[in-house]
């Protein structure tokens, strides 16, 4: 009779389970881990499996920690392999290794390598070590949880619906301060602003310059939480995009780093550097062309450099604040026209103010009015066309599908001392009559 009552309970338990799994995850919750584990190993696969997926994230990473071998195994033929990883990546780096250990090896190559992300993606600086609640679980009981977790950094609290997918989010003071006996979904909840855990460091970057919230949820391809990135990786991850950019600026590359060998560094540098070298071939040939009127007035090559190195400082600024405003997603490709009209009136004035200090100053050097009106002149053309330039090429690369960084510097190195010396030698030559 007790056998027969046993076998009942448990088809009845099992029957619930398959059809109702949201519900008997919530009860599960209210039980304690030793009362979980136990129920789960009891019943079939199948069925403890459906329930587990609904616990939450910190309760299934326990749970898969605790089952013995033969239940871990079972589950872990039917969870899905993104979830799964996701839940074991919450738990200490020995344990997972031994549970791990416990599989064949497809399936744990293939687990290890869903909990290694990518260098340059979300999930590979995040903590899987995120504070999900359900929507309707009381304050007091979020907060009993939390108090089992202390140690943990929380800045935020997030909120998952009946399928774990993520809902809401509210800072943890505020969910100190309710009331214990309100539910959470009851609270101001804000809609979390997420990423995938494989997104790009950049868009993880412009999530972050949007300031909403102190953390960014990560979400694996269904949108449930596997992680959450907090402030101090957000910041080191801004830090980096930065110098990333500065890097690609200038032709280097953004795996390279202070101590990298000298194979390394080389192969990722050279290619650039005879690019670098062409585009110098380039402004000499355009300083060639001029060689008579240089060899007649031999100040212009004495002047050549004041020119040159006011336009490329010019062209750097316009660059500077150009690739600032793509970075921070503050301008696209739409203000094109807005933003080169500014660079076009600021080269305008920078140039007449420094064209009026520099030809002051050839006039007081060299005693002729000519060469003076000459290099005035070509420092405001020089100054306009390299300022334009610094705005244009950036936005060029974007409009191309290229990082909008990569080697810009470069390129506006070119535009500038072509420009530069063409303006003024060309002007000289128009003008050699007043020379």
């Amino acid at each position: 009779m007790a056998r027969s009552t046993e076998r009942t309970l448990r088809a009845l338990t099992e029957r619930y389970f398959t059809d109702f799994p949201d519900e008997a995850a919530r009860l599960l919750e209210g039980m304690s881990l030793k009362e979980v584990v136990r129920t789960l190993e009891s019943q079939t696969v199948p069925a403890s499996g459906r329930v587990l997926q609904q616990l939450t994230p910190d309760m299934a990473a326990e749970v898969l920690r605790d089952l013995s071998d033969d239940a871990f195994r079972g589950l872990m033929h039917i969870i899905d392999p993104v979830r799964a990883a996701g839940l074991l990546a919450r738990l200490e780096p020995g344990v997972v290794a031994v549970r791990v250990s416990l599989l064949d090896e497809a399936d744990a190559k293939e687990l290890r390598s869903l909990m290694s992300y990518p260098q340059e993606t979300a999930g590979s600086v995040m903590d899987p070590r995120i504070a999900a609640f359900r929507a309707d679980a009381t304050v007091k009981e979020a907060l009993a949880s939390l108090r089992a977790l202390r140690g943990r950094p929380i800045a935020d609290v997030f909120v998952i619906d009946s399928e774990g997918l993520l809902s809401g989010a509210l800072p943890l003071q505020e969910l100190a301060v309710a009331d214990p006996g309100v539910r959470i979904d009851s609270l101001r909840l804000r809609t979390p602003v997420s990423v995938q855990a494989l997104a790009s460091r950049e868009e993880l970057v412009e999530v972050f310059e949007r300031g909403i919230g102190t953390t960014i949820p990560v979400v694996d391809h269904a949108g449930r939480p596997v992680g959450v990135i907090r402030n101090d990786a957000l910041v080191k991850a801004t830090e980096q995009e930065a110098t990333a950019d500065i890097l690609t600026m200038v032709g280097a590359s953004r795996d390279e780093r202070a101590l990298s060998s000298v194979r390394f560094a080389v192969k990722r540098r050279l290619p650039w550097l005879q690019i670098n070298l062409a585009t110098a071939f380039l402004a000499s040939a355009v300083v060639g062309m001029f060689e008579n009127t240089i060899h007649q007035f031999t100040a212009l090559a004495v002047l050549l450099p004041v020119v040159a190195g006011q336009s490329g400082n010019t062209g750097a600024q316009a660059l500077a604040v150009t690739m600032r405003g793509l970075a921070l997603r503050e301008v696209r490709l739409r203000h094109w026209p807005l933003v080169g009209l500014k660079e076009l009136g600021v080269g305008v004035v920078n140039g007449i103010a420094v064209a009026l200090v520099t030809a002051l100053g050839v006039y007081v050097w060299s005693h002729s009015g000519g060469l003076a009106l000459v290099i005035g002149t070509a420092m405001v053309t020089s100054m306009v066309i390299a300022s334009v330039a610094g705005a244009s090429v950036p936005m060029v690369l974007e409009a191309m599908g290229q990082d909008p960084a990569q080697s810009s510097s470069i390129v506006l190195t070119t535009v500038t001392d072509v420009m530069g010396f063409l303006s003024f030698l060309g002007l000289a030559t128009l003008m050699s009559g007043l020379l």
